[in-house]
């Protein structure tokens, strides 16, 4: 190995609006570099670059283009030659693209196996990728990583891989999310046309996420519903035209949006980790979650955990809230101390311990 050690982070998948990976991969970029200012770190970007709007999390280390897109037709080839010619020592493949034709020292991150895992997300070509690619390419890594002992458990036995070979690292959450003032979430309503009272409810169009167990019940909740999932997601998606839909949201305001709601709601049922549920303890918000996938591991008893699919334990969960001041304090507070718990720090930390065991380093 050569005096200064080369990482390359995978930021091919920070594109439009931020999903959960994107963010992961973001925090590792900004955070594992100053742990080491004696390596060289660089950012491996599509090929148009990260958005420019991503504020705090903007990648301060150089970046490269990959002439092609994350998960294309061509994406192997050419991921291949843009490690050459990067020549790294070790490559973080932080989601599920991993390099088939490069043999170099790798470590990846596997989140979940939905696609695998999930009749409604699976098709015949993403399931071949996983066959073909993900899971021998992943038996030769240097070091596996995923995010919750649910998801260990899951990768384990749809790859076909030891468990023992996937070490778990928790993602975090950012300082920024935090309980914010009430003027804040006052000048929130206003400008987004809300009311004093409603139930928030996250997620997107992807079958899994759930959004859909909402809608029996959508209208006859204690508070107006609230969808944060995408713009036109609230027809794609059968919703009542009263039921309000916010367009993507800044992370000061997605701070406000979780603090200032009666409840959010995360009904999805495969989740890998659960990072929503997490920010929005962190906010002091009051979390109803499916009590499905890694919720449990993360939001344990610091929120209300009810049966994915049933619309009426939904509607339950929303009125026992909406009538129990106590219940919601009590919730807030323990879901502020839970969140702290869980730190981009720590994560940073530990992932850049693997990386140097991966290197032979430690």
């Amino acid at each position: 190995m050569r005096g200064v050690v080369k990482v390359v982070i995978d930021l091919r998948m920070v594109r439009g609006p931020l999903h959960g990976i994107a963010r992961y991969a973001l925090e590792l970029a900004r955070r594992i570099p100053p742990l080491e200012p004696g390596w060289q770190f660089v950012g491996l970007t599509g090929p148009d670059g990260v958005p420019g709007d991503l504020g705090e999390l903007a990648p301060r280390i150089p970046l490269v283009k990959c002439s092609t897109d994350f998960l294309s037709p061509l994406e192997q080839p050419v991921l291949a030659a843009a490690l050459a010619k990067q020549g790294p020592d070790l490559f973080h493949a932080t989601s599920f693209s991993l390099p088939s034709l490069w043999p170099g020292p790798l470590v990846a991150t596997l989140h979940d196996a939905n696609h695998l895992a999930l009749p409604e997300s699976r098709s015949r070509t993403r399931t071949a990728y996983y066959r073909l690619v993900v899971g021998p390419r992943a038996r030769r890594a240097k070091a596996l990583i995923t995010v919750s002992e649910f998801s260990r458990a899951e990768v384990s036995r749809h790859l076909e891989l030891p468990p023992e070979r996937l070490q778990v690292i928790a993602n975090g959450v950012d300082t920024s999310f935090r309980v914010p003032p009430e003027s804040e979430l006052e000048d929130f309503r206003a400008r987004r046309g809300l009311p004093a009272q409603y139930f928030g409810a996250i997620g997107s169009l992807k079958p899994h996420k759930n959004l859909g167990v909402l809608r029996p019940v959508a209208t006859s909740l204690p508070a107006p519903l609230v969808l944060l999932a995408g713009r036109g997601a609230r027809r794609a998606l059968g919703f009542d035209e009263s039921i309000i839909e916010l367009s993507p949201l800044t992370d000061a305001d997605l701070v406000r949006f979780y603090a200032g709601a009666m409840g959010v709601l995360v009904p999805s049922y495969y989740e890998g980790f659960g990072l929503p549920a997490l920010e929005a303890m962190a906010c002091g918000g009051h979390v109803i979650a499916a009590d499905a996938g890694a919720h449990r591991e993360v939001v344990g008893s610091a929120g209300l955990l009810v049966p994915a699919h049933d619309p009426n334990a939904w509607r339950g969960a929303c009125q026992l809230l909406f009538r129990d001041a106590e219940l919601r304090q009590s919730l807030a507070a323990a879901g502020v101390a839970r969140a702290a718990r869980f730190s981009w720090d720590d994560c940073a930390q530990k992932t850049l311990q693997v990386y140097r065991r991966a290197l032979g380093l430690s």
